[in-house]
């Protein structure tokens, strides 16, 4: 009987590995990807046509249901040679089951079924690069089609061009619905780049690497017709949902119209396929940001470590958490707080596994993480109701807002006790230039450029451990004195000497500083909430945080206004010791989290309010500043007692 291209191609490969796998024949495949590929496109072959061999548990064609069989049981014995990993005990297990199930003739729908799930557990556990790294290129593909396919594929696909007559086998009607259903722009691609042996289709491996995928995806749009893309795009624009089946070019890649109807049915699947096989650009539009984004960015993340890059699968972990995940935060945490802790936590020691070369551990997590994210996907797409982003803007701007207000307020009420209220101008020229910058980055991160997670992170984790080692300083300072008494006479004698150009500009800057770091995040946060609607709301929000506040800032002035001023510096440096360790543990979470600072997890709960993160670096950050202050503390009350017996 006639063999049609692809069998070809395929049973050419099998024969291929046959050999050189049998001992004395050839040497074995060394390269674990590229058995990777060999596993994958046969498991593809016996998921699309096996239902040329088998009906209602008959054999139908005793040679297509020979070479299921062959294909199946080779892909079998090469998925039991892959290196080991926590996830190459489920693949042996799920190409066993098709193998069984190929072996007992089940149904062609149980089949299929079985074997994309294998494939889809092969990918997972040893990911390759399936897709290209840039958008196709369709236009060029159409040209290049014309000069390199027409006269044997026909310039429509029919396979009726000037020289297919004389073919045997004859060329593959790529316009030939039917069988156009169960291909993957992936098994395109690859018969592109190595050919078909006893054909007449020539390896184009020749052509760039991006012209071969723009072929490909060219080719897989021959079947469908302009109705079916309008449709594709209508369903695509207006259902979440859909474009959850299919979120990154991998996925559009391996996917075809048969494994996408299982969750759309056919006549979606096929007019969804037809719309995204011809205009990519979508996908990855889809994909630039969010939960999509952080999606694809781990995946890339974990290719890169597999094939030992870990410079790139650092800085991939890195961009999944930074450019993906963190500008959703705000929204996630108004809905699901406990889910984005359990997020934060997973992309925390996924780095931390990458960190330390340790590629089962981050396969792991990985997994995980995927699971984590589809959870996220589905909460972020039901829209938020108007409490729930009032609740988030007011607890956003409490939580940036408190430590911002006590640095301020504690300045203030030092200068007011000292009578220096000439100063006073200076910390507030500070706080008040910190809001405006902070409306300025909000209109440049909105009209003019993207302010990109690790900038954020570096601004944040920067300025956090510049504020944390002056308050520090500054509270041991007010401790000392707070311990030597005698206040006034000390305020009146050297305030004044004390307090020179350098240092009330340098008042200036802490003020600044303080309020800009959560300025800052804030403003980010709530450009980030904004895009969920709910504009009344999250204005509501704002309006309450910022009348909570003023009247927490008229409490505290109040109060430490009536404190005794030995009593007012002795518990506000102490207060102050607690902010520097507070904002000590957030700036090494936020270079951390820019690539700046390894991460080492650490089994403690994440306490944000008072910088506490599951890290080995924060936590230590965190101990050694109050380790510092503690030991200041016992060296200033040593030091006045010595002094009062003399």
């Amino acid at each position: 009987m006639k063999i049609d291209t692809m069998n070809r191609f395929l049973a050419f490969l099998i024969a291929t590995f046959l050999v050189s796998s049998s001992p004395g024949l050839g040497a074995q495949t060394t390269d674990p990807d590229s058995t990777v590929r060999q596993i994958w496109q046969q498991l593809d072959y016996v998921g699309v046509d096996y239902a040329g061999a088998v009906d209602n548990g008959q054999v139908t064609n005793e040679f297509e249901y020979a070479e299921m069989r062959e294909f199946v049981g080779n892909a079998y014995r090469q998925v039991q040679e892959l290196p080991g990993n926590s996830g190459h005990e489920a693949v042996v297990s799920s190409v066993s089951a098709l193998k069984t199930a190929v072996e007992q003739r089940a149904d062609p729908s149980e089949v299929s079924r079985l074997a994309r799930q294998a494939s889809d557990l092969l990918l997972k556990s040893y990911p390759i690069p399936v897709a290209p790294t840039s958008v196709p290129d369709l236009k060029r593909a159409a040209a290049l089609y014309q000069q390199q396919c027409a006269s044997c594929h026909g310039a429509t696909g029919k396979a009726d061009g000037p020289l297919a007559a004389r073919l045997d086998p004859p060329p593959i009607a790529f316009a030939d619905s039917d069988r156009a259903k169960s291909r993957s722009v992936l098994a395109l691609y690859q018969t592109i780049t190595q050919g078909v042996a006893g054909t007449s289709m020539p390896s184009f491996s020749g052509l760039p690497e991006e012209d071969r995928w723009a072929l490909a995806f060219f080719s897989g749009t021959l079947s469908h017709d302009r109705k079916m893309r309008e449709r594709g795009a209508a369903q695509w624009n207006k259902d979440p949902a859909v474009r959850t089946k299919v979120p990154d070019l991998a996925a559009l890649t391996t996917a075809t119209e048969t494994s996408l109807a299982q969750s759309l049915g056919n006549e979606r699947a096929r007019d969804v396929m037809a719309f995204l096989r011809s205009e990519p650009q979508n996908v990855t539009n889809a994909e630039a940001s969010g939960v999509a984004l952080a999606r694809s960015q781990l995946k890339r993340s974990l290719e890169a470590a597999r094939s030992g890059d870990f410079a790139s699968a650092t800085r991939l972990g890195l961009s999944a958490y930074l450019d993906g995940f963190e500008p959703v935060e705000p929204i996630l945490g108004s809905r699901n707080k406990p889910l984005l802790d359990a997020i934060e936590k997973e992309m925390l020691a996924y780095r931390a596994a990458i960190s330390a070369k340790d590629i089962d551990t981050a396969v792991s997590v990985a997994e995980r993480l995927q699971e984590r994210f589809n959870e996220a996907q589905a909460e972020l797409e039901t829209r938020s109701d108007a409490l729930a982003t009032f609740l988030g803007a007011f607890t956003i701007l409490l939580r940036e807002g408190l430590e911002a207000l006590l640095i301020v307020v504690g300045m203030l009420a030092f200068l007011r006790k000292a009578g220096r209220n000439d100063v006073v101008r200076h910390v507030h020229a500070g706080w008040i230039s910190a809001l405006l910058a902070g409306g300025a980055t909000w209109a440049i991160a909105t009209y003019a450029v993207g302010i990109s997670g690790a900038s954020r992170e570096v601004t944040e984790g920067v300025s956090s451990l510049f504020a944390a080692i002056v308050l520090l300083a500054v509270g041991l300072w007010m401790h000392q004195k707070s311990t030597a008494g005698r206040w006034q006479a000390y305020l009146k004698e050297k305030l004044s000497s004390a307090m020179s150009r350098r240092s009330v500009w340098g008042l200036f800057l802490l003020s600044f500083i303080a309020v800009y770091r959560e300025v800052f995040e804030t403003v980010l946060f709530f450009s980030a909430m904004a895009v969920d609607g709910n504009g009344t709301a999250l204005l509501g929000g704002l309006a309450t945080g910022v009348v909570t506040l003023s009247v927490v800032a008229w409490v505290l002035m109040r109060t430490s206004a009536r404190m005794p001023i030995g009593r007012f510096f002795s518990l506000s440096s102490v207060l102050v010791a607690i902010l520097a360790v507070v904002l000590a543990g957030k700036g090494v979470a936020g270079l951390q989290e820019a690539g700046w600072v390894s991460a080492s997890y650490l089994a403690v709960p994440k306490v944000e309010i008072l910088g506490l993160y599951p890290s080995l670096e924060t936590v230590g950050a965190q101990l050694l500043v109050l380790a510092i202050a503690l030991l200041g503390f016992l060296w200033n009350a040593q030091t006045a007692r010595k002094l009062s017996v003399a």
